[in-house]
């Protein structure tokens, strides 16, 4: 089966469950939503060919890569963290695809009418920015350059294969240190960067869904903050 099948299967998988707000894992930071309505935003996953060959129809996981954000360091929430395309669901926005193509645009300058939306996922909650946030997955059949757009926001723009991220080398448990506790999130490692927190809980979610996820050493930690 196709990768673009299995993420439409997936898809189809959490339309049944609309409207359910899916929760950070346990063993991730300790807090709720704040007691202000939480804002709406949405992130772009974006899956596209990994070669210099253009995204194929029956491309398999291992002929795609994703497209991520290095957040700037100078951000007062997630500095310097790796992120999806994304932001907050404006008025304007006529749907949760909308927002995270337009997001998408404004972070990466990537032309997003080479771009199909499959679907999304179901919202989940990032309680440290109190935002609820509705993946939106991404099928880049019509490839564009892309750049950090705006240097204050965004620190660079770079593209990971899948490949890479699913090896069980470049997989490690990233671990937070706070008030005398210990919190852990699934992690990549991208070379130099490490794919973390909120991101890789929903990547790994994903992946583990899509069933790509290969057996890893859990026991392996990095301590990230």
């Amino acid at each position: 089966m196709s990768a673009r099948s299995e993420l439409k299967q997936v898809i189809a998988k959490h339309s049944v469950t609309a409207g359910a707000t899916q929760k950070l894992p346990n063993e991730w930071i300790d807090m709720d939503l704040e007691g202000n309505p939480a804002r709406k935003a949405a992130v772009l996953i974006l899956f596209g060919a990994a070669g210099n060959a253009p995204l194929a129809e029956q491309a398999g996981a291992q002929d795609l890569d994703l497209l991520f954000v290095e957040r700037a360091t100078t951000l007062r929430k997630h500095a310097g963290q790796i992120a999806f395309p994304g932001g907050g669901i404006d008025q304007e926005d006529s749907s949760v695809a909308d927002a995270a193509l337009r997001e998408a645009w404004e972070e990466t300058g990537v032309d997003t009418s080479g771009i199909e939306v499959l679907g999304h996922l179901s919202e989940t909650e990032l309680p440290v920015s109190n935002f609820l946030v509705t993946p939106v997955l991404g099928w880049w059949h019509t490839e564009s350059t892309v750049h950090a757009v705006d240097p204050a926001e965004s620190a660079g723009v770079f593209r990971a294969p899948v490949s890479q991220l699913l090896d069980p080398k470049n997989r490690l448990t990233g671990v937070v240190q706070r008030n005398g506790q210990k919190f852990t999130s699934p992690a990549f490692q991208f070379g130099e960067r490490i794919i973390w927190g909120f991101t890789a809980i929903v990547l790994d979610r994903l992946f583990t869904d899509l069933g790509w996820t290969r057996e890893w050493n859990q026991q392996r930690e990095l301590r990230m903050a």
